[in-house]
């Protein structure tokens, strides 16, 4: 065979083998980035698994639930005498009804919906 032919044939063969070789790379390494991102995942979720256990095993203690419940819903035993401190920063600044609308002092959320729909 002549050299010109030879190198058309090993032209072809590595062509051959490029191809051959290049889609499976290429589906390896987007594969290999998904499972990074799915390993980052199941990380990310292991530890918030690992956080609700111990949740759940601080709210399994009956004095951390009535805990829970005096803070959260400021709950008092029998004979108690609840206070609330009420700080100015903490007081929610007096929302003005859109123009318009007048909120009629000491009326009910329904009649308040009615005259809305009403137009009156």
């Amino acid at each position: 065979m002549s050299t010109t032919r030879r190198a058309a044939v090993v032209a072809i063969v590595v062509c051959a083998l490029a191809f051959t070789i290049a889609v499976p790379l290429r589906t390896y390494l987007s594969q290999r980035t998904e499972v990074r991102e799915q390993q980052a995942q199941q990380a990310q979720l292991q530890q918030e698994v690992a956080q609700l256990q111990g949740r759940k095993a601080e709210l399994s203690d009956p004095a951390q639930i009535e805990a829970e419940a005096r803070r959260r819903l400021r709950y008092v035993k029998p004979g108690e005498t609840p206070y609330i401190v009420q700080l100015p920063e903490d007081k929610a600044p007096d929302a003005a009804p859109p123009a318009g609308q007048q909120q009629l002092p000491g009326s009910s959320w329904y009649d308040n919906l009615w005259n809305q729909v009403s137009g009156g």
